[in-house]
């Protein structure tokens, strides 16, 4: 077995991922090509690229692995519905028609979907959480490690904690549904305005603006926690088994009104409920890290699930020392599960032909699975646009961009293969300066078209980052918060609430400084990113500042841009300054033919 594709669809962010000889040649999600956010049907397009990229076609392969294993949830949809019944006799017959048809049936749909795929060629299956751990454990640099999923829910599991070896992965414990830290936190999301699976993260920005005040009523009512980090939800205030919301009336009593509508003002009510959400969540984290280093006595920790993109917590585990080393997958959302499943099979495969070797710093490749495009591409579109540019050889743009970022320009950068996962790791993002105190309210409300609250994170040279932030780990996924260091902090006034605190100056680098004092680290090293390594180093030079402030070139409500086409228009439609695409440099006001404004516009405070 040596090629192996793996899927995951029809549920949230779809996805392929593919394996030749145990090794990871590409993986993307379907949102990148189809431009819909979140894209949960087949991934079409995310094949179509797997294997343009290994050069392969579907008849080369040898299986097809999806991420789930769909009789078993339909079980527990049917077990669900039943136990409230007939309370969700309005939402069951509104799933019914999908399960019956090319959910259920999933073995004939995959092979419709794929339809060159030999007819001897196995369709297998992994367990949802089975293909987190897969996705955490086998591509890590440890050879043992103890491995930790959460998420919302999987087919019964929210949470798993297993423990790796070599080729081996064993789950030794689980929390099934409904009891879910995941959903948890997704009611809390929803309660507060923000979309589920994609709005956990304006939750954890929003949170540090508010205070703690509603730990205990949570702790008092909706969740009972053990020592172990297991969970049991007190469902009489959450709907999700009876209808299509997560929370009701008496959740809203609890927490002091009603949800608050998408699009409206954010009230320093819905930041409290943030704030304390967040710290149930940490402490949750917490007790289950611990639990897992108890029960496997493993040194190491990997981490995957929705949950463990909750880059907050992964800090707070890393400070408390719980583990030696974390390794959490950048992918670690339902997407990263097409990879743990293809990983999964490899590894575990009774015919597996070779032992797991492990790789340093990993063997993700950076995350930089996705396509890539050569200047005769990026040319041809550029033409297409009859747009504006210069050709430049990549000394001569990495001083350019250099000064114009020092100038406090705002540069989109666009190089090499894209990233997969949900964060932009120097190869389609945009850039700005960190040291600019006006440089993340304008990025947010001008380029982003996003909640001003929202920040942003530092990419910083791996050798200087302990100068910058309380880190001792590496980072080079955007998945630890670490406090800014001492040294680069200023005084503030204790005075400042909510969202007044945004205007106060609170480091030397503004623009990455959260209103807490923490940043979300990228640490960027000369082997595993050279090119976004050799921008920041030359930023360094013409400035003394190491650090770059790095965010996912895309506008709200929009996945992050794959193609030079993708970049052009979101280019052209923004206030970015300039776009680095390849070699070739771009001034948007230049530019013959500016976009029309897009419809969304930014959200009140």
């Amino acid at each position: 077995m040596r090629h192996i594709l793996g899927i995951s669809a029809y549920y949230h962010d779809s996805a392929a991922a593919l394996l030749s000889d145990g090794k990871i040649i590409a993986a993307a999600q379907e949102e990148r090509f189809s431009r819909k956010k979140n894209d949960e049907r087949f991934p079409h397009h995310a094949v179509a690229f797997c294997l343009k990229q290994s050069f392969l076609t579907e008849s080369d392969l040898d299986a097809v692995v999806f991420y789930d294993k769909p009789i078993i949830k339909f079980t527990r949809l049917l077990e669900s519905y039943l136990a409230v019944a007939p309370s969700g006799w309005l939402t069951f017959p509104r799933i019914l028609p999908s399960w019956l048809g090319e959910k259920l049936n999933l073995p004939n749909t995959l092979r419709y979907e794929i339809p060159r795929l030999p007819d001897h060629r196995p369709i297998l299956f992994t367990e949802h959480h089975q293909a987190h751990a897969a996705s955490a454990f086998f591509p890590s640099p440890f050879e043992e490690a103890a491995v930790l999923t959460v998420d919302g829910v999987g087919e019964w599991a929210t949470t798993t904690i297993g423990e790796g070896r070599g080729n081996e992965l064993d789950i030794l414990e689980e929390l099934k549904f409904p009891h879910s830290l995941g959903l948890l936190y997704s009611a809390f999301t929803a309660y507060c305005g923000f979309r589920i699976n994609s709005g956990e993260y304006k939750m954890m920005g929003l949170a540090p603006y508010g205070e703690p005040r509603f730990v205990k009523a949570i702790y008092d009512h909706l969740v009972d926690v053990k020592d172990d980090g297991s969970l049991q939800l007190n469902l009489e205030y959450f709907d999700f088994l009876r209808g299509l919301r997560m929370t009701n009336s008496k959740f809203n009593t609890l927490f002091g009104g009603p949800p608050r509508q998408p699009e409206t003002r954010v009230e320093q009510r819905h930041m409290d409920v943030a704030r304390s959400i967040q710290t149930v969540t940490e402490e949750i984290m917490l007790r289950l890290a611990r639990h897992a280093r108890e029960v496997t006595g493993k040194k190491n920790l990997c981490m995957a699930g929705g949950v463990a993109l909750n880059c907050v917590a992964n800090g707070r585990i890393l400070r408390e020392k719980i583990f030696e080393h974390i390794w959490i997958q950048p992918a670690a959302g339902d997407a990263g599960g097409a990879l743990g499943a293809a990983l999964a099979v490899w590894h575990m495969h009774k015919n597996h032909p070779q032992p797991r070797t492990t790789m340093q710093p990993d063997a993700m490749q950076g995350g930089f699975l996705g396509p890539e495009f050569s200047d005769d591409e990026i040319e041809t579109v550029l033409k297409s646009h009859q747009a504006v540019y210069r050709k430049l050889d990549r000394e001569s743009l990495l001083d350019e961009v250099a000064t114009l970022l020092a100038n406090e320009r705002i540069v989109g950068w666009v190089q090499g293969r894209m990233e997969f996962g949900p964060r932009a790791l120097g190869h389609r993002s945009i850039l700005g300066d960190p040291r600019s105190p006006h440089m993340q309210s304008a990025l947010n409300l001008k380029v982003k078209f996003r909640e001003s609250f929202r920040p942003f994170a530092p990419a910083v040279l791996r050798e200087r980052a302990a100068e910058f932030f309380e880190l001792d780990e590496e980072s080079p996924y955007m998945l630890l918060v670490a406090p800014i260091h001492p040294s680069q902090r200023l005084e503030t006034s204790p005075t400042a609430t909510g969202l007044e605190r945004l205007k106060q100056l609170r480091s030397r680098l503004p623009a990455i400084t959260h209103v807490d004092d923490s940043a979300r680290v990228q640490t960027v090293t000369a082997e595993q990113n050279p090119l976004f390594y050799a921008i920041i180093k030359r930023f360094e030079a013409k400035t003394g500042c190491p650090v770059l402030m790095n965010t996912s070139f895309n506008v709200r409500g929009e996945p992050v841009v794959c193609s030079p086409d993708d970049a052009y228009r979101c280019f052209v439609n923004t206030e970015i300054d300039f776009l680095a695409i390849g070699n070739f440099l771009l001034e948007r006001t230049r530019q013959p033919h500016l976009g029309v404004k897009p419809s969304f516009h930014p959200v009140p405070d």
